[in-house]
C-alpha cells in the first residue's frame, strides 16, 4: 500500500491519495486544484473509491465536487460538519476572501468512531475535535499511518480560532488518540511536513506536559 502526498492551494492543504496493490485508492482533503489530483489519478492508472475528509473547512472541500463528480464516487463527513459543506460561514471561506465555497450534500454521514471498510481499506475512525467540532483523523493500522488533518502538525497543533473551534478540547484529542498510537506511527498532517507519533511526544512544544 502506498501513498502521495499533494499540496495544494494558496494554503498548500495536503491532498493525500493512498492505493493498494489493485490501484484502487482513498482521496483525502481534496482541498483545490481539482486537475492536479486527476492527472496524478490517471497517470497513476487509479481507480477511486471515495473521498474521505478529516473535515469540511474551505481549504479541505474546494474540489470536491470536481473530484467526485468526475469520478463518480461518495463522500465521507463526519455528522457534526455535515451542513458545512453547504454553508460558507462555517466552513470559513466567507471570511478569508477567496471565493465562498459550497458544495453537494456529502453522500455518507460517518456518525460515531469505529471501524469504516472501503473496498479493501480498512481504517479506525478516531473523533478528535477542537480544530472544528467534526474533525476525525483516519488510522490505517496495515501501514501505521494516519491521516489527522489539522488537528496534529509537525511541531504544531491546529489553530482553534476558527467557527467551533476549542483549544483544550484539541488538547484532549491529541492525548487521548493520536499520541495513543504507536511511537512509529506516521502522521500525515493537513499542512506541512510528515512526522511521527514519537517525533511530536517528544518534540512538539504545544503537547508537552
Amino acid at each position: 500500500m502506498q501513498w502521495k502526498k499533494l499540496p495544494l492551494g494558496p494554503i498548500q492543504t495536503n491532498c493525500y491519495i493512498l492505493w493498494n496493490d489493485q490501484k484502487e485508492c482513498i482521496i483525502f482533503d481534496p482541498g483545490a486544484e481539482a486537475e492536479k489530483i486527476q492527472a496524478f489519478i490517471e497517470e497513476s492508472g487509479l481507480r477511486p473509491l471515495a473521498v474521505l475528509l478529516t473535515h469540511a473547512h474551505f481549504d479541505h472541500i474546494g474540489a470536491l465536487d470536481e473530484v467526485r463528480t468526475a469520478n463518480a464516487i461518495p463522500a465521507c463527513v463526519h455528522q457534526k460538519e455535515a451542513d458545512w459543506l453547504m454553508d460558507p460561514r462555517k466552513n470559513g471561506s466567507l471570511f478569508f476572501r477567496m471565493g465562498e465555497i459550497r458544495t453537494n450534500p456529502a453522500d455518507r454521514i460517518l456518525e460515531k468512531e469505529g471501524t469504516l471498510e472501503i473496498g479493501s481499506f480498512r481504517f479506525q475512525i478516531f473523533e478528535t475535535p477542537g480544530h472544528s467540532p467534526g474533525s476525525v483523523s483516519f488510522w490505517l493500522q496495515e501501514i501505521s499511518t494516519v491521516f489527522s488533518g489539522d488537528a496534529l502538525f509537525a511541531g504544531s497543533i491546529g489553530r482553534t480560532d476558527l467557527y467551533g473551534g476549542k483549544h483544550q478540547q484539541l488538547l484532549t484529542s491529541i492525548h487521548e488518540k493520536l499520541l495513543s498510537l504507536p511511537g512509529e506511527t506516521v502522521v500525515c498532517p493537513g499542512h506541512g511536513p510528515v512526522t511521527t507519533v514519537l517525533e511530536e511526544t517528544s518534540q512538539n512544544p504545544f503537547i508537552q506536559e
